[in-house]
């Protein structure tokens, strides 16, 4: 008999610990989500974050989303005690990448000599921007990082296979590419979409 009545007390403990952690979940998956674009955002424009590490973890983090959202599809809009569970655990996987990828060496120069690295860095504070304000969502900024990796990429080949400096027609080229990303991150952050 005694034995009974203290696995019913601690059951009756535990469930009431639990209760505010499952009233709150919605709220800190939502919560958490900002945190993690708040992150971004300020790695990118403190330089910690590359546009290619920034295009991964966003792309990571729409992955994340669409796997809520599909979740909430297949319970009518909820999520279980193990959805939340899941989300929970990638969340902090994320978070722990975020981390990583703010700690590593890569660094962006957040004060480039340069016209067209004067250039890349205010296309990266656009998109900060963008992801701070919520205006992007993070699979826009997956897309917009992607294609400022790839113009950042080609800058590097191009100055490493003419010793450190970009030609007239080089740069003709890299200005033409940040046009159209510069259109593209404008449509992006004012189109309906938000996060």
């Amino acid at each position: 008999m005694k034995i009974t009545l203290k696995s019913i007390l601690l059951c009756a403990t535990t469930a009431a610990f639990m209760l505010p952690a499952v009233a709150q979940t919605n709220q800190t998956i939502n919560d958490r989500k900002e945190n993690q674009q708040d992150r971004i955002a300020n790695g990118v424009q403190s330089g910690e974050l590359t546009a290619g590490e920034t295009k991964h973890l966003e792309k990571k983090e729409a992955d994340l989303n669409q796997e809520e959202r599909d979740m909430r599809k297949l319970d009518n809009g909820h999520l279980t005690t193990a959805d939340k569970a899941t989300l929970n655990q990638q969340q902090n996987q994320l978070s722990k990448n975020i981390y990583n990828q703010k700690h590593d060496a890569q660094t962006q120069n957040v004060n480039p000599k340069s016209e067209v690295g004067q250039r890349q860095r205010n296309q990266q504070e656009r998109i900060a921007q963008g992801v701070k304000s919520g205006r992007l969502t993070p699979r826009e900024t997956a897309h917009l990082e992607g294609r400022e990796a790839a113009i950042h990429k080609e800058v590097h080949n191009d100055r490493a296979a003419n010793g450190g400096k970009l030609t007239p027609a080089e740069k003709a080229q890299v200005n033409r590419q940040e046009n159209r990303t510069s259109r593209a991150i404008y449509r992006q952050k004012h189109d309906a979409q938000h996060r």
